[in-house]
Formats: structure tokens, sequence, C-alpha cells
């Protein structure tokens, strides 16, 4: 194939950009998005039919509430689609000029450093989101518009996994043009990303321990004021103790996955 043709082919279809670099979490987020823009299709149809049957004196709630949720669904897998692709818009007038190095070294930052950071804080801020629409059963404030909304809300935060997977397939297929993309390496240029993530896997872990472990008649309320989730006061700044033993536990991880990994010739 031509670099021509190769080109015409990003263009018409942004998935074949870099195809044969792909891996597996490449391959995985671009299948899921093609299947996924086949619901724009359906946005517009449930757009225009609520326009002439709104013209028509006959609104339908529930058309109002499907393109919410079409265009969410959508939307969200979109955005793990355009980084695995890189199809997303650039504002960055200088980055184009620079060595192919570089421009790596400033993808990865935004990647793990940056972007996957606040794609962690999404997920876990839309968890409990989910978990209380799951509870209360929500529904929508229309009588006649789609009801068991928590579906939506769970896709949401689902939808922040799929993102996640998105960017480290896409920074570890980077990665390996700086080095070889081994795990410790991996763990150790998305440090904060990882930090970050076992800083909320050790808080849920100790969380649930303490809850489960108190009796009944322990709330949630209760086991957030224990001491194990207090702060660390040094001079005019303070540190949660579970944020300084995430600190501790992912240097540790990077540290014995270093230890144990083949030597590189």
């Amino acid at each position: 194939m031509s670099e021509q043709t190769k080109a015409a082919a990003a263009i018409s279809d942004p998935g074949e950009n870099g195809r044969a670099e792909h891996n597996r979490g490449d391959r995985l987020t671009v299948q899921l998005g093609n299947v996924a823009a086949w619901l724009f299709p359906v946005l517009m149809v449930a757009i225009c039919a609520q326009v002439v049957l709104r013209q028509a004196g006959h609104n339908q709630a529930w058309l109002d509430d499907l393109q919410w949720w079409l265009y969410g669904a959508a939307v969200l897998v979109g955005i793990g689609y355009a980084v695995v692709t890189d199809s997303h818009v650039r504002v960055d007038i200088l980055y184009d000029n620079f060595d192919r190095a570089k421009r790596v070294r400033i993808d990865i930052f935004g990647l793990v450093w940056l972007f996957l950071p606040f794609i962690i804080l999404c997920w876990d801020v839309t968890l409990d989101y989910a978990l209380t629409s799951i509870r209360a059963g929500e529904g929508s404030d229309s009588p006649n518009g789609l009801h068991n909304l928590w579906i939506l809300k769970s896709f949401m935060n689902l939808a922040f996994v799929f993102i996640a997977i998105a960017v480290w397939s896409t920074y570890v297929r980077l990665l390996g043009d700086l080095t070889r993309p081994v795990l410790w390496k991996q763990l150790f240029w998305a440090f904060p990303s990882v930090a970050y993530a076992v800083n909320l896997a050790l808080y849920y872990a100790l969380f649930g321990f303490f809850y489960l472990t108190r009796g009944e008649n322990t709330s949630s309320r209760d086991v957030g004021r224990l001491p194990v989730f207090g702060e660390l006061e040094f001079g005019a700044h303070d540190m949660r103790y579970t944020v300084l033993g995430a600190l501790i536990l992912t240097v540790l991880l990077i540290a014995v996955l270093r230890a144990v990994a083949p030597r590189e010739a």
C-alpha cells in the first residue's frame, strides 16, 4: 500500500492510522469505537423524529432522554478512540516542528502525568454517582421518559475504565519508541497515575475491611473517622496516611519489579 493510499485510509478511517503498531488495547478500543459510531445515525433519527413529533403536537419525552443517552455513550467511547488513533484536536503550534522522540515524550507526559490521573479521578467520582443511582432505582424526571437512569450512570463509570485502558495502551505503544516497555518502566514513567491508582486501591481496601469487620452498627462516617484515614502534619503541610502509604507502596512495587526483571542486553 502506497503512502498516499495509507494517508487516504487514515483520513477516511482514523482507526487505520498506525494500525500496524497497535497493541491489543488499541485494537479493542478501535473496535468498540467503530461499534459506538453507529450510535450517531440513531441519534440523528431520534433528533429528527422528536422535532417532527413536537411540531405535530405529540412531544415524546423519552426521545429527549434517548438523545442524551446516545450522545453521552458515543462521546465517552469516542474519547478513548480519539486517544488511540491520535484524532483529537491539537492546539500546540510548536509540536509538529519537534523531532519524533520529543513529540513522544510530550505525548507520554500529557497522557500519564495529566490526562490519566484526571480519568482515574472521574472514575472515582462517578463510582458513588452510579451506586447511588442504582440503590435509588433512579429514573427519568418525566413520567413518560426513559427510566432506569442508573444504566446510563453505570455506563458512564465503566466508560472511564475503557478510556483508561485506551490511554494506557497508547502510552505503552509510545513508550516502546523510547525504550523496551517492560512492566517496571511502564509504572515508573507513569508514576503519578500509578501512585494515584494505588492510593485509591489502598483506600477502598482499608475502608472495606474496617467497614465489614467493625460490627453492624458501624456507619461509613464512623469508618472515615478512623485514625488510619487521618492526616500526617509536617510544618504548614499535611498528607493523608493513605496517600503516604500509596507513595511508599508504589516505589516498592517499581523497585521489586526492577529487581526481578531480566537484565537487558
